[in-house]
């Protein structure tokens, strides 16, 4: 039987943000006008050394073909997952991606409690970031900022801290707006031909990560 997932509402003051988008960087529209640029922007600074040098060398094509396709594929299983969250129909996905959604399924159903949003976009005038958070709810009964990622190869804790220092970035945003206070994150990996995998921190253990990474955003951005 189908698990039917309970949703909590609360008030945000606005109903979404709006985006501006390019090739380098998005921003999101407050609803007073105020830009703010997105989490995922400002911390791609920690990755983007890695980044460069495994384009180089796998070549621009087959990088390209390999982010559009694992791109493509993190949105389908973002899409389904939201679309089961939300006690919907999710029979009409591909069969790949109902694969991921049937490996995920049991442990969203033992471990996710009331749902306090999903895909909701957040801003934070405290940190001068904004973003689009994948799901907030009680996670074994504790408020969490739960996140989703997809991933061709297991990942160690270790090298996935800037998934929790946005995760960290999500819940402070979530407390500014709400003031309803998210001390764990969560990180739920869909991965290739393996069983998931589950992360868990507290939110305050990734925060200094974040300010320094956001500062020397700040910095570049002096001399651009």
């Amino acid at each position: 039987m189908k698990r039917v997932f309970e949703h909590v509402e609360l008030d945000l003051g606005y109903d979404d943000l709006v985006t501006d988008t390019t090739a380098e960087r998005r921003l999101y529209l407050a609803p007073d006008g105020s830009k703010f640029p997105s989490v995922t922007t400002v911390l791609g600074i920690l990755s983007e050394d890695a980044i460069r040098a495994w384009r180089a060398r796998v070549g621009e094509d087959v990088a390209n073909k390999i982010g559009h396709r694992a791109s493509n594929r993190g949105s389908a299983v973002h899409s389904i997952i939201e679309g089961y969250l939300k006690n919907e129909d999710t029979k009409d996905y591909l069969p790949h991606v109902k694969q991921s959604l049937q490996n995920l399924r049991p442990i969203l159903d033992r471990s996710i409690g009331r749902i306090f949003g999903l895909e909701v976009a957040l801003f934070s005038r405290h940190l001068g970031l904004a973003g689009r958070c994948d799901c907030i709810a009680e996670w074994n009964g504790v408020p969490s900022i739960i996140d989703f990622k997809t991933s061709r190869r297991i990942k160690k804790k270790e090298n996935i801290s800037g998934y929790f220092a946005q995760a960290s970035a999500y819940a402070i945003m979530f407390e500014e707006r709400t003031g309803m206070a998210i001390p764990n994150t969560v990180i739920v990996m869909d991965v290739d031909d393996e069983q998931p995998l589950i992360f868990e921190e507290h939110r305050d253990n990734f925060v200094d990560l974040l300010l320094d990474t956001k500062a020397e955003y700040d910095r570049r951005k002096l001399f651009q």
